[in-house]
Order: structure tokens, then sequence, then C-alpha cells
């Protein structure tokens, strides 16, 4: 945890892992950016934080490298492993709408066939 000039916490430890105090943004979020080589000005901008919140990240995150590091990869390891879950689960169901009627119009073409076969009326 680290301690802003005032004695406030500034980065602190939620259910979604290291926290800037008072947001929503982890630190994972920052190492993404650092990741992609942003300037710290542009991370500071694209989340919204204030200089002292994004000079504090920094700081952490330069100062306990290894721990965040190894959260950061457990992250991204959890969100390959989402991301794989739902890419499963829709191409079972894009192969289910496959198999479905491919338009209203041919559900309307079925429909009038079925009746046809069951009625005297010829279309």
């Amino acid at each position: 945890m680290t301690l802003a000039s005032g004695g406030q916490a500034t980065i602190i430890r939620t259910e979604r892992g290291l926290t800037i105090s008072g947001t929503r943004i982890t630190l994972y979020d920052v190492m993404d950016y650092l990741k992609a080589q942003y300037p710290s000005k542009l991370i500071r901008e694209k989340l919204g934080l204030n200089d002292e919140q994004i000079r504090l990240a920094l700081e952490y995150i330069d100062t306990h490298r290894a721990e965040v590091e190894a959260e950061y990869q457990e992250c991204l390891q959890t969100a390959a492993e989402i991301r794989q879950y739902w890419e499963e689960r829709n191409r079972a169901l894009s192969s289910l709408k496959m198999m479905a009627p491919q338009s209203r119009l041919e559900n309307a073409l079925r429909v009038r066939l079925s009746l046809c076969r069951n009625s005297f009326f010829i279309f």
C-alpha cells in the first residue's frame, strides 16, 4: 500500500486486485498501457487520473515490479480463459443458427409449403 502526501492510502487491495484508491482503476489497467508503451501523461488522460494518482501508481509498480507483474500475468491468463470459454460457446451457438432457417422469408416459405401439403389449395 502506498501513502499519498496527506497520509491517505492511494493503492489499495480490493476484490478486483491492486486498485487506485477512490477509483475503479486497477494497476493492471495501468500495466496494459505501460506494456503498449504509452507515456504516463497519455495513460493519465486515458484513465481519467490526476497527476498524483498516476505518479503514485507508477511508483508502486516500479517499487513492487515482481509482485505486480505476477498478478498482471494471472489477470491476463484469467482473461484468456474467459475469452476462450465464450468463443467456444458462441461457436456452438453459431452452428445452431446455421441449422435454423436463414431468414424470415425462408421461414414464411416453409410455413406456406407445409400449409400446401395439408390443404386442398394450391398456391
